[in-house]
């Protein structure tokens, strides 16, 4: 996909989805990797930012698959996985690259991100994790409390009924 395609689907163009586009496609590169059409690839991703659209649009990776594993750390970092290589690499976005003086200029530093060097923008690593598990399919229980059906693996026993995680937080 174009970054341009990837923008339609995102909503507007912004510094946060030029990183995700770059870093995705850098991924991508290192794995000699194509788009998953299932879940022969798994994104782990360390924010929740507007970048991540564009690792979902390019990787095929996403929450309704299983395939897109969200740790909340708050930084700019990829980690994709391959099961058929059984190898992954990460992904961080130092962005060395972009002058200070482009902070303020969105279009000037959407622009410098798009075409500056990998090497000016990102550090790319090979690592060695185990694999992730593949996504599970969970029967679902009503709830207690609010009645509304719930992923077994989320629903805690207090006082011998099952509870939601919201109305065990309300108790």
């Amino acid at each position: 996909m174009t970054y341009e395609e990837i923008v339609k689907f995102h909503g507007h163009t912004c510094p946060g989805l030029a990183i995700g586009y770059r870093m995705s496609v850098a991924a991508i590169s290192a794995l000699k990797s194509m788009r998953a059409a299932d879940e022969e690839l798994v994104a782990i991703i360390e924010n929740d930012a507007c970048g991540v659209d564009a690792l979902q649009c390019l990787s095929g990776c996403t929450f309704g698959k299983g395939n897109l594993l969200f740790r909340d750390y708050g930084k700019q970092a990829y980690t994709l996985y391959s099961r058929v290589s059984g190898s992954g690499v990460r992904v961080v976005y130092h962005g060395n690259g972009v002058p200070q003086e482009l902070r303020n200029d969105r279009p000037a530093r959407i622009e410098r991100i798009l075409s500056a060097a990998d090497k000016e923008l990102l550090t790319v690593t090979p690592v060695s994790i185990p694999e992730p598990e593949p996504a599970r399919i969970l029967e679902s229980q009503p709830c207690a409390i609010c009645g509304e059906r719930t992923m077994s693996s989320r629903l805690k026993t207090i006082d011998g009924r099952l509870r939601c995680i919201p109305c065990c937080e309300k108790s």
